[in-house]
């Protein structure tokens, strides 16, 4: 199962750096996901969670479980935009640990420790057999209406590891998830008690 990457699948650390894949085995690992889970009603604004755990059940190491997520910013068409992509989901925290000290990017938004260098890829090392775990995504939604978003797990970040269940195929899924839009500003009327649309008044 091939991860989208950013730029070269055969990144170097510096110059003159060895093949990230140099050490990677051409083999396939048998995992499962134990739980996959986001919920499928969010709202603009509410923070949400997606967490997905694996479970490595073959007899061998995995090098890297990778978690790919494609579907967390979309496409705007804008003329002259600088970027168009634009996020459905903002991450406030992505899978792994966060560096302690934080760097300065972490202290606006603490995106864990699992980020690497391929678009929309989070990775956390090696897994022996009959361990698991688990990737968790602290989200907040952005972007209202009917979103799918596909996730595949992965043995390694050069796409030489493969992946398959104990039926053999794959391992991945979607979730189907809507967001609603923000709700309409409303306020309690102080002469009444009774919630009404609108900002409340200033105070004098």
């Amino acid at each position: 199962m091939a991860l989208a990457v950013a730029g070269s699948a055969l990144l170097a650390s510096g110059c003159g750096g060895a093949r990230q894949d140099a050490n990677e085995p051409a083999k396939s690992f048998e995992m499962k996901i134990v739980r996959a889970s986001f919920p499928a009603k969010q709202a603009v604004a509410r923070p949400t969670t997606l967490e997905l755990q694996v479970r490595n059940t073959g007899a061998s190491t995995v090098p890297v479980v990778a978690v790919t997520l494609d579907s967390l910013s979309y496409t705007e068409h804008y003329p002259e935009l600088a970027a168009d992509k634009r996020p459905v989901w903002a991450i406030e925290r992505g899978p792994g640990p966060v560096a302690k000290p934080p760097v300065e990017s972490q202290e606006v938004s603490q995106l864990g420790g699992a980020q690497t260098a391929y678009v929309n890829t989070w990775a956390l090392g090696p897994l022996a057999p009959g361990a698991t775990q688990t990737f968790r995504w602290e989200l907040v939604p952005v972007k209202p209406g009917a979103h799918t978003v596909n996730f595949a797990i992965a043995a390694g970040l050069s796409g030489k590891a493969k992946v398959h269940m104990a039926s053999g195929g794959p391992l991945g899924g979607r979730f189907a998830v809507n967001v609603a839009p923000a709700p309409a500003t409303t306020h309690v009327d102080p002469a009444t008690g009774h919630v009404v649309a609108g900002a409340a008044p200033a105070i004098p």
